[in-house]
């Protein structure tokens, strides 16, 4: 899957997470942004971290490779684009000049 918006720096804590859950052989539910905005869902295990230039990268046993900064929540938990994801679904619709 190509990006074509810059990759943003992750956290080191949520790279040491995803580290433990590959050495754990952890398998579940990836939800995350793919390169057209749209929410997506990957569900199996975590075998890789992948370090392609500046950007790193989920690889899943299923072939799938995420990027960690487009990442909302894994196995459960919340990743780097989960405040983008909270804020999207708090906003006020009826806010919103028509």
């Amino acid at each position: 899957m190509e990006y074509s918006d810059n990759y943003l720096p992750v956290d080191p804590d949520f790279i040491d997470k995803a580290q433990r859950l590959i050495e754990l052989s952890k398998a579940g539910k990836v939800h995350y942004y793919d390169s057209k905005g749209q929410i997506e869902l990957s569900d199996g295990t975590l075998i890789n971290l992948i370090k392609d230039n500046f950007a790193r990268y989920l690889e899943m046993a299923n072939g799938e490779k995420i990027r960690l900064d487009k990442i909302i929540t894994i196995l459960g938990s919340p990743g780097p684009s989960f405040e983008n994801y909270e804020r999207f679904a708090n906003a006020c619709l009826s806010c919103e000049s028509i």
